[in-house]
């Protein structure tokens, strides 16, 4: 077959934007820069097919036929605004002779041309291994075009006996960002479609295809790596704008200061991203322009010359510059930034006092006070080790009297008094003080004489208070001394030797008020007997304190303190201890251990010699004494029982001292009956023993209380008999009224009515009388006494005359009570000689019986008079 050759002018007659596109060896069609909003669309789909970019292609083998049919019809439309335009393509052979075999497409000359690896036919199926490696395409990043630009040319063997199409897939082709590079499927040329930028993407790597027209593969795809050539499109940018830096003042050239950096965003490994520094400027430019210099690779900034002075020049400013292509100034790119560089303070300037001599005056015997104040300057940075000054006194001061701290704020020297200074020792002192910083001087400097100044101090005389020598003062004396007894001068001393000053005494302490001193001498003498056992002596030592004035203007007092020590002497005579005890009626256990109390010390105090007295007689007769150690004994009973009762027993205790003392000391014993375990078991002892006082005070308000509820429903329940009795007595007489009269204290005893008489309200309760006397309950031990009986016809006065009668046989009998006893009035023995008081009501009528005697009882019975006394009527 020939080989075809199009050439089409294709007008479109729409609007003034007319596309003229020559096509060959394939149609173009230009969309008059509308972009992807124009769609195609070919007559002939079978022989021929448009692409979106508007290239035509022949879909398959074009003979003559075709080309003498009516034209190709293509059809372009906007999507945006729907119109639509046509355009007729006209094919005509080319000049040439058509050949069997289809001819190599037009290529553009020159272009570099890869060739697909050739391989076996028979493994057309199979993916063999490229036997070379084809080399990367390097393309310069910002190209301005013409676009498309071709690159390079992918060509198969294959080719030369059947048709091809050519494409390429990777990142940058098919694979976002898509669109940038492209390949003609026919001639096989791959062109950059757009300029590259190597900073956003430095290497594409794309893979090649070859297939027929069927789609079968036909090589097996190769890898193209296409590099992005690096251009000088970026400046040097700095990482901080304004560096900050310190460099100690008098450092030696050569000290490192600091690292300004930079970075570029080229290449690093071509000339344009290769930086160089250099300072463009330094303010200020003192001692020298060129205090500083950097090393043009790596940014670091070193002195280079010396002189740095930070009270001249605290600060340096640096201007720095970084350029890229190695520094050239011609071709590279240039940034600057700026380098602050803060001259630290070094100790290098001593303080210096204002003046060589200081003075100042403080009064004797004052302390933590401020003397003078010692100023000096120091040129170096304020509030730092090496501007704070520290003081040290270096001479006239051998006893350590004086100090000289520090003001922080002022950073002056305060000279103070840290011990008591005495005027009549010295009166001036000359202090030599000596400044110096809380660091070290640098190496090389040296202290200026101004760092030493000389301090005059003088001490003013103050009137000071006398005082006693030794403070406090012993003497010794005999216990019992007596009254004006001359015992001591103690006398105060002045300090102040170069004043004329007199001293009174007078006493400020005396507990026992035994002494007293003479205002003009200070001798002390005593007022009183000294007793070593008064409760004002401890530990045989008596304190009194007595003042001393001066007579100066103010005047001036001191104190001083006398102790006198009392020399022990038998004059206590020894006591009996413990003064009370408890034993009981039975003789075991009744073993009592006992010692002795004895004011005085030894030697004249134990052991002591214990003995009973010989009076009364029962007392050795009952007791018995047993030493059992030089200041122990043991009293005991000898009879086998003792009644109960409290009991005194007299001791005769003499102590060891010479002479020796006796006393008769009382032990008070307690002879009580025991329990089981050798207690006392009485009420008594048992109160005492388990009720405090607030127990037994509480049990009293119950009883009181109780007592009150008592009376109380007493008092209510006699009102109830009184009603009661009232409305019986209110009965019409001609009703039986017979056993319903009165009640007396019926308390049983078969037909026989009792009266019971006791002054129970007047007399002491049961709980304590004394032994032998019966309770109310009991029954008499001995024969009864013969009490008066009362009469059977009773009379107004038989009651009291009863009654006084058995008080006289109560008197006579031997067997009643003591007369301060309890007495017993009610009981009337075993049988009564009175009559039945129901003799009362003995008939209805009561007519055999004469009642007017009733009226001579009083009120009560009065409503008996009326209702029986008296005639029928």
């Amino acid at each position: 077959m020939r080989t075809l050759c199009v050439s089409v002018c294709l007008c479109l007659h729409v609007s003034p934007s007319d596309l003229f596109v020559c096509f060959s060896p394939a149609v173009r069609f230009v969309d008059c820069g509308r972009g992807d909003l124009v769609r195609f669309e070919c007559s002939n789909p079978s022989h021929f097919r448009i692409e979106a970019d508007g290239v035509v292609y022949a879909a398959s083998t074009v003979r003559r036929s075709a080309l003498d049919a009516s034209p190709l019809l293509i059809t372009a439309s906007d999507a945006a605004t729907q119109q639509q335009w046509e355009a007729h393509v006209l094919l005509a052979p080319s000049s040439q002779q058509v050949q069997q075999v289809a001819a190599p497409p037009v290529v553009s000359k020159g272009l570099k041309e890869i060739v697909f690896p050739s391989r076996n036919a028979d493994s057309q199926l199979k993916r063999t291994k490229r036997d070379w490696v084809i080399p990367p395409i390097n393309v310069p990043e910002n190209s301005r075009g013409p676009f498309p630009q071709e690159l390079v040319r992918i060509r198969s063997d294959h080719d030369k006996n059947r048709s091809l199409r050519y494409s390429v897939t990777g990142p940058g082709a098919d694979q976002p960002p898509t669109g940038i590079f492209i390949i003609e499927p026919i001639s096989g040329e791959l062109s950059v479609n757009k300029p590259l930028d190597r900073e956003h993407i430095s290497n594409f790597h794309l893979r090649a295809h070859a297939v027929d027209l069927n789609g079968n593969q036909v090589e097996n795809p190769i890898d193209i790596v296409i590099n992005v050539i690096d251009m000088n499109d970026n400046r040097p940018e700095f990482t901080h704008q304004i560096w900050n830096g310190t460099v100690p003042e008098g450092s030696k050239p050569g000290t490192f200061v600091m690292t300004v950096t930079s970075v570029d965003k080229d290449d690093p490994r071509t000339a344009n991203g290769m930086l160089r520094y250099k300072i463009l400027s330094q303010n200020p430019e003192s001692p020298t322009s060129n205090m500083y210099t950097i090393n043009n690779k790596t940014g670091g900034i070193i002195t280079v010359a010396a002189g740095l002075d930070r009270e001249k020049v605290p600060q340096y400013t640096l201007i720095i510059q970084a350029t890229d292509m190695e520094g050239n100034p011609m071709y590279g790119l240039s940034n600057t930034a700026t380098a602050v560089i803060r001259v630290t303070d070094v100790n290098d300037n001593p303080p210096e006092f204002t003046a060589e001599t200081f003075f100042g005056e403080v009064p004797e015997n004052r302390v933590n006070v401020i003397v003078a104040n010692l100023t000096v300057t120091d040129k170096d940075q304020p509030n730092t080790p090496a501007w704070n000054a520290v003081y040290k006194i270096t001479g006239g001061d051998p006893t350590g009297r004086f100090s000289v701290p520090t003001d922080p704020t002022t950073n002056e020297g305060l000279v103070t008094v840290v011990k008591p200074i005495d005027y009549e020792i010295s009166r001036t002192y000359v202090l030599t003080v000596e400044a110096r910083n809380e660091v070290p001087l640098t190496r090389g400097i040296q202290s200026r004489r101004q760092s030493t100044a000389t301090v005059s101090i003088r001490v003013l005389d103050v009137n000071e208070s006398p005082y006693f020598e030794p403070n406090p003062r012993l003497i010794t004396m005999d216990d019992g001394t007596g009254a004006d007894t001359a015992l001591i001068a103690f006398t105060a001393q002045d300090p102040d030797r170069f004043m004329e000053q007199s001293i009174s005494y007078s006493k400020l302490s005396d507990p026992a008020n035994w002494l007293r001193i003479d205002p003009n001498t200070g001798r002390i003498t005593t007022i009183a007997i000294l007793d070593r056992e008064s409760p004002f002596v401890r530990n045989s030592l008596y304190n009194a304190t007595f003042m001393a004035r001066d007579s100066g203007k103010p005047s001036a007092s001191g104190t001083g303190v006398l102790q006198i020590h009392l020399r022990d002497i038998n004059d206590n005579a020894p006591k009996v201890f413990p003064q009370e005890t408890e034993v009981c009626e039975k003789p075991e256990p009744n073993a009592i251990n006992i010692t002795a109390l004895d004011g005085d010390l030894n030697p004249n105090a134990g052991p002591f010699a214990f003995e009973l007295a010989h009076r009364p007689s029962d007392v050795r007769r009952n007791w018995t004494i047993t030493r059992v150690s030089g200041d122990y004994a043991q009293v005991s009973l000898k009879i086998g029982f003792l009644e109960s009762g409290i009991y005194e027993l007299p001791i005769i205790i003499t102590d060891s001292g010479n002479p020796p003392m006796s006393n008769t000391s009382y032990l008070r014993i307690k002879v009580c009956q025991c329990d089981m375990n050798g207690d006392c078991s009485d009420q008594q002892h048992i109160m005492a023993a388990g009720l405090g006082t607030g127990a037994i005070i509480s049990i009293l308000l119950c009883i009181i209380i109780l007592l009150i509820l008592v009376l109380m429903f007493v008092v209510w329940m006699k009102r109830r008999d009184k009603e009661r009795q009232a409305k019986q007595l209110l009965i019409d007489p001609e009703d039986d009224v017979r056993d319903n009269i009165l009640k007396y204290d019926e308390e049983g005893g078969g037909e026989e009515d009792q009266v019971r008489m006791s002054p129970r309200d007047t007399i002491e309760p049961d709980v304590i009388r004394p032994g032998g006397v019966r309770r109310l309950d009991e029954r008499p031990l001995h024969p009864e006494p013969q009490y008066p009986m009362r009469s059977a016809a009773p009379h107004p006065g038989d009651i009291g005359d009863f009654i006084n009668e058995g008080l006289k046989a109560a008197d006579n009998d031997p067997t009643a009570p003591p007369y301060d006893s309890l007495l017993v009035f009610d009981y009337e023995g075993s049988g009564s000689t009175a009559g039945s008081l129901s003799s009362l009501n003995s008939s209805s009528s009561g007519g055999d019986q004469d009642y007017d005697y009733l009226n001579d009882w009083g009120p009560r019975f009065r409503k008996l008079a009326d209702m029986y006394g008296g005639s029928d009527d």
